[in-house]
């Protein structure tokens, strides 16, 4: 008998549509899928998801496009924080464009942590990858939100500054490391999904500056042995990933097609334990065969385990992140204790290697 996986993390989409036209994105660039569409998350479909499951502690507003550009936001915000469910967001957002009531009830309601794209720390520099965006709005956001954390005494949302490394700006890391502290953000930095795209001038200085052990993803699955990536196949396991509407979506590489089911209409539990979804899990244990019919069946991680023979493990799973830092983590974030977990990730983990 399969156990059944019941999370008191939820992962949803929040927003799958984006202001900002970057080079790299499916989204922006359309090569995501018809499939998931370019909708937001409703405020009544995402009460009735808290409602229906009162095991949830934590939200992650996951996003393949701009989070504030969902026109219900602040009404989940508000309602999670009636609820006493922590919500986060630490897949990047761009910060271009936010009303400033959403930002003051980012800090009003409590909005755990957020983790902000910003690849540049000159507008000119910004502007090259960030393509629509406009540098000095979001630092000025920036500053709002932290205006507002003062005026409600509040420690939240701790914001944190992730740059993207590309050739074009890796000169502007000590610079945009400074800015950030300034800001009361943390800095991580995050390897580029092509490293065709803008290539790394000087390795060195980047290793150096990040304290990477390698410069590109590809240098790193040499030095390794595992994809940059591989991690995100976890998340069939600890928390699922929820399409803006309902469908289920598994991972956050997943852009090509749905595992069926629908937690809206059919439940979060039902749907997130269907007999596609179970066995996605036992292929990638290695236990399965691979089936044709299933998103991880065409997925690159999925045939470098296949091919390598190096497929995941349970302990992998549940014991890559040591159990002390999970037991922190979640306190920190469902409880509201006083302690930047970003910066400490950013220092002592890999961090957001998506």
């Amino acid at each position: 008998m399969k156990k059944i996986i019941k999370p008191k993390e939820l992962c949803i989409e929040c927003n799958a549509s984006c202001q900002l036209r970057c080079p790299e994105c499916p989204t922006t660039s359309n090569n995501s899928s018809p499939v998931f569409g370019y909708g937001f998350l409703k405020f009544r479909n995402f009460k009735k998801l808290i409602d229906d499951n009162p095991q949830f502690m934590l939200v992650q507003l996951q996003n393949r496009g701009e989070l504030f550009l969902n026109p219900e936001l602040l009404d989940i915000i508000k309602y999670a924080h009636k609820k006493k469910v922590a919500l986060y967001c630490d897949s990047g957002v761009n910060l271009n464009n936010v009303r400033d009531q959403v930002l003051e009830g980012l800090a009003k309601y409590r909005f755990r942590s957020i983790l902000c794209s910003i690849d540049g720390a000159t507008p000119e520099i910004y502007k090259i990858y960030r393509v629509g965006g406009n540098l000095n709005r979001v630092i000025e956001n920036v500053r709002k939100i932290n205006y507002f954390k003062k005026k409600y005494r509040s420690k939240f949302p701790v914001l944190a500054w992730q740059f993207v490394v590309f050739g074009h700006n890796e000169h502007e890391i000590p610079k945009a490391r400074k800015l950030a502290h300034e800001l009361n953000m943390s800095f991580v930095t995050k390897m580029a999904w092509d490293s065709d795209y803008s290539p790394i001038r000087n390795k060195e200085f980047v290793r150096t500056e990040t304290g990477w052990n390698a410069a590109t993803r590809e240098e790193y699955e040499k030095v390794e042995k595992v994809d940059y990536s591989r991690h995100v196949c976890y998340e069939l396991w600890k928390s699922p990933r929820i399409n803006w509407d309902g469908k289920v979506i598994g991972c956050c590489w997943n852009n090509w097609a749905e595992f069926g089911g629908n937690v809206f209409s059919e439940g979060y539990i039902a749907s997130i334990n269907s007999e596609k979804m179970n066995y996605a899990r036992e292929m990638l244990l290695g236990n399965k065969e691979t089936h044709g019919g299933l998103p991880c069946s065409s997925c690159k991680l999925y045939l470098k385990m296949k091919a390598s023979n190096r497929y995941l493990t349970m302990k992998e799973i549940f014991r890559n992140t040591p159990l002390w830092y999970r037991t922190v983590r979640f306190i920190y974030l469902t409880f509201s204790l006083r302690r930047n977990w970003f910066r400490f990730w950013s220092k002592k983990l890999p961090g957001n290697l998506e």
